[in-house]
C-alpha cells in the first residue's frame, strides 16, 4: 500500500511522521477520521509490505479466515510486518481476545495490545442466547427430523422444560458476560456470575472462580464468556463437567481451550450433559473427523458468534478513542487482560 502523506503536507520537518500499519482495505475509511484526530501531527499509513510501523490497527479483514493454528498467507504477511517493526509501541485489534501467538509475542517485548472488547458483546450475547433457546426447544432434534422428512412431535418424548426458573451459571463478567446475564435474567432464569474474585455484579449473585464447582450441582446451564488466560485454560475439565447435574447443558462463546474437549465428548455421549452449543474449539478449524460435528445434541458453529455488519465501525471508534489517549500520553483502554473479570 502506498504511504498516505496527507498528514505530512504543510508540516515540514517539525517531527517524524507517525507510521500507522493498516490493511489496504481499512485505510480508505480511516484517512479522514485520522486527520481529525491527529490534526497537525504528521502521519503515514503503511501496509505490510512497507512495515516499520509505530502503531498498528488489526482489522477483521487482516485475520479473515485465519485461526491461531492455521494462519493464511495474507494474515501472515501482516503478522510479519508487526514482528518486523522494532519501533512498534501499540497495536489495536478487532477482537475481544488477544490470545493469538503474535499478540503474546508482541506483549512479551513490551508492545501494548488493546482489544475491541465490547464492540461485538451484544452480538455474541444474542448468539449465545440463540444457542440456549435452540437447545432448550430441542431444535437440533427437530432439524434432523426435518432433513429426514419425518413428523416428530415433541409430544412423543419427555416434554421440554420451561426456561423460566432454570439456573444459569455465567463464567466471566466482561461486556459479553454482562449482556448475556441480563438477557437470561429477562427470560426468567436465575443467574449466578463466576468472576476471578467474588466482586459484586449488580443484580446477580457472584462467586469466585475457585468456587465454580460448588455452584454447578444446582446449575441447568454453564455458559462461558471469559477470556483465555492462564487461570481459565482448562477450567472446564472432566471434574468440572462431572459436577454438573444430569441433563445440564453447556454454551461456549469464549475460547475452545477453556474446555477439555475429550471430556466434553464423553459427557455428551454418556448423556450426562444433554446438549452443548459450541462456537469455539481447541483446534480451529474443527477437524472433519471430530465427533463434535455429528453428535445429535451438539450445535457446532465456526467461531462466528461475534460477526456482524456493525462491528467494523465500532472497532474503528475504539481505535480512534485510544489513539487520542496514545497521543496525550494517557493510559489506553481495554488492554489485553492477564486475568478475567
Amino acid at each position: 500500500m502506498e504511504a498516505d502523506r496527507a498528514g505530512v503536507e504543510g508540516v515540514g520537518r517539525v517531527s517524524e511522521p507517525l507510521r500507522i500499519l493498516v490493511s489496504g482495505r481499512a485505510a480508505g475509511g480511516l484517512r479522514e477520521a485520522l486527520g481529525a484526530v491527529l490534526g497537525e501531527r504528521p502521519w503515514l499509513l503503511v501496509g505490510p509490505e512497507e512495515g516499520g510501523a509505530d502503531l498498528a490497527l488489526v482489522t477483521r479483514d487482516v485475520t479473515g479466515l485465519s485461526t491461531k493454528q492455521k494462519v493464511l498467507p495474507g494474515t501472515q504477511r501482516f503478522y510479519d510486518a508487526l514482528a518486523g517493526s522494532p519501533a512498534l509501541r501499540w497495536v489495536h485489534i478487532h477482537s475481544a481476545g488477544a490470545d493469538r501467538p503474535i499478540y503474546q509475542q508482541l506483549r512479551a517485548r513490551g508492545v501494548q495490545v488493546s482489544t475491541s472488547s465490547g464492540a461485538n458483546a451484544l452480538v455474541v450475547a444474542h448468539t449465545a442466547l440463540a444457542g440456549v433457546l435452540a437447545l432448550a426447544r430441542r431444535l437440533p432434534q427437530l432439524w434432523q427430523a426435518q432433513r429426514e422428512h419425518r413428523w416428530a412431535s415433541l409430544m412423543g418424548e419427555e416434554l421440554p422444560r420451561d426456561l423460566e426458573g432454570q439456573h444459569a451459571v455465567v463464567v466471566g463478567w466482561g461486556p459479553i458476560g454482562q449482556q448475556l446475564a441480563r438477557l437470561l435474567q429477562a427470560l426468567g432464569l436465575r443467574v449466578t456470575v463466576v468472576r476471578q474474585q467474588a466482586l459484586p455484579a449488580e443484580g446477580f449473585a457472584t462467586v469466585a472462580a475457585a468456587r465454580l464447582r460448588e455452584v454447578l450441582p444446582g446449575a441447568d446451564w454453564l455458559l462461558l464468556a471469559c477470556p483465555l488466560t492462564a487461570q481459565t485454560r482448562g477450567l472446564v475439565d472432566a471434574a468440572t463437567l462431572a459436577a454438573l447435574p444430569a441433563g445440564a447443558q453447556l454454551v461456549n462463546v469464549a475460547r475452545g481451550e477453556i474446555v477439555d474437549e475429550a471430556a466434553l465428548v464423553e459427557a455428551l455421549r454418556a448423556g450426562r450433559l444433554s446438549g452443548a452449543f459450541l462456537d469455539v474449539f481447541a483446534q480451529e478449524p474443527l477437524a472433519p473427523e471430530s465427533p463434535l460435528w455429528a453428535l445429535p445434541n451438539v450445535i457446532a458453529t465456526p467461531h462466528s458468534a461475534g460477526l456482524s455488519d456493525g462491528n467494523a465501525a465500532r472497532v474503528q471508534r475504539m481505535f480512534l478513542d485510544n489513539l487520542s489517549r496514545f497521543l496525550a500520553g494517557e493510559a489506553l483502554q481495554r488492554l489485553a487482560p492477564d486475568r478475567f473479570e
